[in-house]
């Protein structure tokens, strides 16, 4: 007859382990005696082993108790059920890490490599965060509503980042989203910028657009797309 600190001693487990096999009703639990102390004996000692055996190598507390007394091939069947449960687990795990990685990614999650690339041009340019959600938003969305549209139009723009001249207007709108609606700079700004489109032409201007719904949602309905300096701009440039 043994003590439950020199039980817990003898199987490798704590006595808070031991309690709570009792409150499981994995463990039974015995009588007091007359000095009021519970003492265990070996069949107890050979249940808690067995427990802690089982709990170590995975397998729930809640498949324990059928499995104490389980005959070989029984238990040989039920090993094997929680076998397959756990490689399922883990096949869980490993792709849940696989989405933690493209997490880390950054855009790489939400959007299309290319555009992914193409953010990340922008992000060298020194784009400010608010326009670099505004454009990542915008290719989430045109991604999702018209595959064909989206890639025609990435590959467009990250053919503009080539030009100098385009790269400089770009910084310059982006900046002017702070300017005052008076700025002086607004209408030399709009006129070197339709200047340069009219120079430019691309296969996306006449291209008709799949689901013109959602380019316009893309283009207006996303916070902070539009401010008073570039409601002035705009003005400017259809003028």
């Amino acid at each position: 007859m043994i003590t439950i600190g020199r039980l817990a001693e003898y199987a490798g487990v704590t006595i808070k382990a031991i309690r709570h096999y009792h409150e499981r009703g994995l463990l039974a639990e015995p009588d007091r005696d007359s000095s009021g102390y519970r003492r265990y004996t070996a069949e107890h000692a050979i249940d808690l082993v067995k427990i802690r055996t089982l709990a170590d190598a995975g397998v729930p507390l809640v498949r324990i108790e059928d499995l104490l007394d389980a005959d070989p091939e029984a238990l040989t069947a039920a090993i094997a059920e929680i076998d397959h449960d756990l490689r399922d687990r883990i096949a869980q795990l490993r792709r849940t890490r696989t989405r933690l990685a493209q997490l880390r990614g950054g855009d790489r999650l939400f959007v299309s490599p290319e555009a992914a690339d193409y953010l990340d041009e922008l992000r060298e340019l020194g784009v400010s965060a608010r326009q670099m959600r505004l454009e990542r938003d915008g290719w989430i969305l045109m991604q999702t509503a018209s595959p064909e549209d989206a890639a025609l139009w990435i590959t467009e723009k990250r053919e503009l980042l080539g030009d100098p001249e385009f790269r400089t207007l770009y910084r310059e709108h982006d900046a002017a989203y702070d300017w005052s609606p008076n700025d002086p700079r607004l209408p030399a700004l709009a006129d070197r910028t339709r200047t340069w489109f009219a120079n430019h032409h691309h296969r996306s201007d006449t291209r008709p657009v799949a689901n013109p719904t959602i380019a316009r949602l893309a283009a207006q309905s996303q916070p902070g797309a539009s401010s008073p300096a570039w409601d002035r701009l705009a003005q400017l440039m259809n003028g």
